[in-house]
């Protein structure tokens, strides 16, 4: 059953986002892979796995959705009974090992990210659809009830039906203007892969996978300065997976990693990207935070980081997000660059924005250490750890706060 999960995750999205461009109708189309899935936990573990899985679910899945459609009136009219008499004659006496699914994952995301829906509802339902994950994994992810998360879903997809929001590719006129939804949704999936907490079924590099996938199929559809800059972010960051974790640590923060674990090809690759970003010479928020990272993958040693360089790219980033947690970026940036007393008196002045947010707890205490104010920082530590939502994380924070004491 581990294989199939695996299988499943990994092919739904292609799967799902055919099946929704036939149906017109994401629930439909999930209807109809939930039944291929059942399927195949039968015939596999006898059978055993098809060479293609993915034609065998889409074919298995292909065939109930067009059962189902026969028995829908409101698909009865001549465009819908042309397309399934299509749909059949495709699949008939088609082998699963010859057939190539189409992909129309494009259509898909663009409908998930539409801005018809808030933010959460796009990233949740982009994650269902597309990545294949349950309500259960998602609502996980979110800390929230899988009752919730399930309504969150299903009220998305009334939406996408009841307005009419159509499975397809923006005009070249529009995709601007829904490039910046779907690039968020694929930054916030990446973040997610940050958040996800012990004891949850899904790994951190699920998310992260899943979302440097959907970055690359962007690149295929409009190769443009941001989109650029996002693949190249996203690289830069998974280049330093394995170093942020070990058999005696859960959590390891950059400073301490070991760059010998770092992905050079990974690294490389997003070098690559992050010229072909620039050429365009149009400053955008994920080619300025592709930047600093490349700035921190290319540093030999933490000892020799570019710190003004950074703090620079985080004052050219307030430009286009203005946000305190931006702003907490660049006291810590400047606290390597300036008087750290005076970045200390300009973070003070941040708590009242940003008192339940955990990374700014975690570095007011770094900098009250450094400033030797040991009862302030051991406050703030323990501000940070109440606030921890990732187990490692919060491991992590209660050694140091161990630490501390013994001192």
């Amino acid at each position: 059953m581990d294989e199939i999960a695996r299988i499943f995750r990994a092919e739904s999205g292609k799967v799902i986002a055919s099946l929704v461009y036939i149906s017109k109708d994401i629930q439909l189309a999930e209807d109809a892979l939930q039944d291929a899935l059942e399927q195949a936990s039968i015939h596999w573990p006898v059978q055993g796995v098809p060479a293609n899985s993915c034609a065998w679910l889409y074919l298995v899945a292909k065939r109930k959705l067009i059962d189902n459609l026969r028995k829908i009136k409101t698909y009865n009219d001549k465009q819908n009974t042309d397309l399934i008499r299509q749909s059949i004659i495709s699949i008939e006496g088609t082998s699963e090992l010859e057939y190539d699914v189409p992909d129309e994952r494009l259509r898909l995301i663009f409908t998930c990210c539409h801005p018809a829906l808030n933010e959460d509802a796009q990233v949740a339902l982009t994650l269902r659809t597309l990545c294949g994950l349950t309500v259960k994994e998602i609502a996980r992810a979110y800390l929230i009830s899988e009752v919730a998360m399930g309504q969150r879903i299903t009220r998305s997809k009334r939406k996408i039906k009841k307005a009419g929001i159509a499975y397809e590719v923006p005009s070249h006129a529009q995709l601007n203007a829904r490039l910046a939804s779907v690039l968020k949704v694929i930054y916030l999936i990446y973040n997610e892969s940050y958040s996800a907490f012990e004891g949850q079924t899904l790994t951190r590099q699920d998310f992260a996978q899943e979302a440097i996938r959907l970055s690359r199929l962007m690149v295929k559809l409009t190769p443009s300065a941001e989109v650029f800059g996002m693949v190249a972010l996203l690289l830069f960051h998974d280049a330093r997976r394995a170093s942020r974790s070990n058999s005696l640590e859960a959590y390891i923060p950059l400073e301490h990693q070991d760059r010998q674990l770092w992905d050079d090809k990974l690294i490389t690759e997003a070098n690559k990207y992050m010229d072909k970003a620039l050429a365009y010479k149009q400053a955008g928020q994920y080619q300025i935070q592709a930047a600093i990272s490349a700035l921190h993958c290319n540093a030999p040693s933490w000892e020799v980081t570019d710190w003004n360089q950074i703090r620079l790219l985080y004052l050219r980033l307030l430009d286009f997000n203005g946000s305190p947690m931006v702003l907490l970026n660049l006291l810590v940036a400047k606290s390597y660059t300036a008087e750290l007393d005076k970045v200390y008196q300009e973070l003070l002045l941040l708590e009242t924005h940003l008192s339940d947010y955990q990374p700014y707890y975690a570095a007011k205490s770094d900098i009250e250490g450094r400033l030797a104010l040991p009862v302030a920082a051991n406050t703030s530590l323990d501000k940070a750890i109440k606030l921890s939502k990732n187990g490692s994380e919060r491991d992590f924070l209660l050694r140091k706060r161990a630490a501390s004491l013994k001192n």
